[in-house]
């Protein structure tokens, strides 16, 4: 609306025929300049332009929205973006749906909690045939830190879909649709970024995985601002992707500790707790997802994985259709399991705590079945 040009605008013929004198041909043109510098432009009075430049911002101005109209254009949105379920029902239930189109949906714990074992059971899911809750397409799996194993989702889909999975046929095919990518520096991602756009029109692909990006970039010998600014174009890249593909884009993301800047940067703002000297050292909250506050800030919905009191919980600590819910699950050879659908609501500064208590009990257990 602000290339409107002036002489679509019901100006008095006598401004109207002024403004174009002056080569001010849009309502951009006019509205960059001040009333006085107006005023000098075109040799007229102050009431003269005030009331031009109202007419033309009235004009140009979006309307007003009521509170009815957004939610019923959010509505539409939903229907035709929509959710895919990741088969844990209280999670889905919270998210509306589960892992919403068009977006990116992060997924950020310590090693060994469950990212990958999460992201190859939605990858599989999203192989499957729709009347199995599936896409019924293919995936992207960019597998930065070569975790992603064929054997496990194979068992994760004999446990889960004995019926498809124990015809040699079927197993093939669905296996078939999880195209793998295995860049070995930022460079080398950033290369197949394009050949990964053409991709998702060309070849039926349903949704891109991501395990992680945080590898990718730690990586790289890049430093401060020049980092920040590679990792800015990857993001605007990959938002631009989901919103093209109108596909779910699942993400993971690393942690690390908390360091005095960030105290004033972020909101993981929480205390840690050592163990006596010689004893196992308890991580309690004192760490923060790494990529910084511009990632978090491009990812829509942020589920974190944790530990804490003996126990794995999957957090929705941002997401705007969702409170802050924590679910415990644990993984089994089927994958992910929710230990209860009745998500415990988080309060304060949980909700972006992440805890990681018996980490290196935690790290070998997740190995397991990877290789």
């Amino acid at each position: 609306m602000a290339n409107k040009l002036i002489s679509e605008i019901p100006l008095p013929k006598s401004i109207a025929n002024v403004f174009s004198a002056r080569n001010i041909s849009t309502a951009k043109d006019a509205l960059t300049l001040t009333e006085f510098e107006l005023m000098e432009l075109l040799d007229v009075g102050l009431t003269e332009v005030r009331s031009a430049l109202s007419q033309i911002s009235e004009i140009v101005a979006p309307p007003y929205q009521t509170a009815l109209s957004l939610m019923e254009q959010r509505f539409q949105n939903e229907h035709l973006g929509g959710h895919f379920p990741t088969g844990l029902k209280g999670l889905d239930a919270a998210l509306c749906g589960g892992i919403p189109f068009g977006v990116l949906t992060e997924l950020v714990g310590p090693a060994g909690i469950g990212k990958t074992q999460f992201c190859l059971k939605l990858s599989l899911l999203a192989s499957l045939p729709t009347n199995y809750g599936g896409l019924d397409g293919r995936v992207i799996y960019i597998d930065v830190e070569s975790k992603f194993s064929s054997r496990r989702l194979l068992e994760i889909g004999l446990r889960s879909f004995p019926e498809i999975f124990q015809m040699k046929e079927m197993a093939q095919e669905m296996a078939g649709r999880i195209l793998v990518l295995r860049p070995t520096s930022l460079a080398e991602f950033t290369q197949s970024l394009e050949q990964i756009k053409v991709s998702l029109l060309q070849k039926q692909v349903k949704m891109l995985v991501i395990d992680s990006m945080a590898a990718l970039v730690s990586g790289e010998h890049e430093q401060g601002a020049r980092r920040q600014q590679t990792l800015s174009w990857h993001i605007s890249f990959i938002k631009s992707l989901a919103e093209f593909s109108r596909i779910p884009v699942v993400v993971t993301n690393q942690v690390r500790s908390r360091n005095h800047d960030d105290a004033s940067r972020y909101s993981f703002q929480v205390q840690s707790r050592d163990g006596a000297i010689g004893t196992t050292m308890q991580y309690d909250s004192h760490l923060v997802a790494a990529l910084g506050i511009q990632w978090a800030h491009a990812v829509t919905t942020r589920l974190v994985l944790e530990a804490k009191s003996g126990e794995r919980f999957i957090k929705v600590a941002k997401s705007p259709i969702s409170p802050p819910l924590a679910f415990p699950f644990h993984i089994t050879s089927s994958g992910i399991s929710l230990l209860s659908d009745d998500g415990k609501e988080v309060m304060g500064p949980e909700i972006n705590a992440i805890h990681c208590q018996g980490h290196n009990e935690i790290i070998n257990f997740g190995m397991e079945g990877l290789h």
